[in-house]
């Protein structure tokens, strides 16, 4: 079982945000994949399927971003899922706009929905996709920025990046991480 967990915040004031690209990815992945996110439970909702002889879960953590890993851990531990089978997608902001990286494991990097993973799993290796949403400008505070909505500029990037990154995750169901990260990360 595949389990995919899309970071971000509940809340209408929060779609669109910055910090919420994990949720946009695990949006587009329910619609090309015909899964709907039906189910709440965990702090969290999410929608179940199988994909290429694959059961896959596809989960956005209603917690709000800092605490993530309140609700990964018993969907985690509920459905038996290996830390293995997880991968975590993210806002990234010490990547340009737009673009993706795949990793295998690595450090919150001052993201504290990471962080709260890491903390909860006991872990720094579990798989990610970041998102990159690029660095304030202007002096703007990091948290008004993440928060903040795409400008039109970024729009079209960032819709970019959600389709990668969803053809990513897709490619994961039937293919070794490793070489989707290698393909991925050439782009």
């Amino acid at each position: 079982m595949k389990l995919f967990i899309g970071l971000g915040n509940p809340g209408k004031e929060y779609e669109h945000t910055r910090h919420n690209v994990g949720f946009m990815v695990i949006d587009e992945l329910a619609k090309q994949l015909n899964i709907t996110l039906d189910k709440a439970k965990f702090n969290g909702i999410f929608g179940m399927g199988v994909i290429s002889g694959e059961k896959v879960i596809l989960c956005k953590p209603l917690t709000y971003m800092n605490l993530s890993g309140e609700c990964v851990r018993p969907l985690i531990d509920y459905y038996h899922i290996d830390i293995e089978d997880l991968i975590v997608i993210y806002d990234d902001l010490d990547l340009p706009a737009g673009k993706i990286r795949l990793r295998m494991k690595g450090s919150a990097g001052g993201h504290n929905g990471i962080k709260s993973l890491i903390q909860h799993l006991g872990t720094q290796e579990f798989k990610r996709i970041r998102v990159g949403i690029d660095r304030p400008k202007n002096g703007m505070k990091v948290p008004d920025y993440v928060l903040g909505r795409f400008t039109e500029e970024e729009k079209p990037v960032i819709n970019e990046a959600v389709l990668k990154s969803a053809e990513a995750c897709k490619k994961w169901i039937s293919t070794p991480f490793l070489q989707v990260m290698n393909e991925f990360n050439q782009s």
